[in-house]
């Protein structure tokens, strides 16, 4: 069982930015994915960005060339910078965690907020 604790959003203005974070504790395998996805209201939950334990990384098309991903292997903790953020990108932000026997762990969602 992963626990996932999220934390870093917020209220900010178009163009502005935020950082988000997601330490993972309790049975974690050294093989794993972890990544942001987020839900809009009225829409279904989407991919932001993911990072294996190594260096790579997918990103959805929204996002592209404003936020990075990244982790602290050590810490088992997963960072999102948002950058330049939009009122488009407004969403509860859930952090997750995917092992290699493909089991999902989820985070309880932290709000984005962008102002226009």
């Amino acid at each position: 069982q992963v626990h996932l604790e999220e934390s870093g959003g917020g209220l900010v203005q178009a163009g502005g930015s935020l950082r988000l974070s997601c330490a993972a504790s309790g049975i974690i395998f050294s093989t794993n994915v972890m990544g942001w996805y987020r839900q809009a209201p009225g829409k279904q939950r989407e991919l932001v960005a993911t990072i294996a334990r190594g260096i790579t990384t997918n990103y959805a098309d929204a996002v592209k060339g404003r936020f990075t991903i990244s982790r602290d292997n050590a810490k088992n903790t997963v960072y999102l910078q948002m950058n330049s953020l939009k009122p488009e990108d407004t969403a509860v932000y859930y952090c997750n965690f995917l092992d290699f026997r493909g089991k999902d762990s989820w985070g309880q969602g932290t709000q984005v907020t962008v102002s226009s």
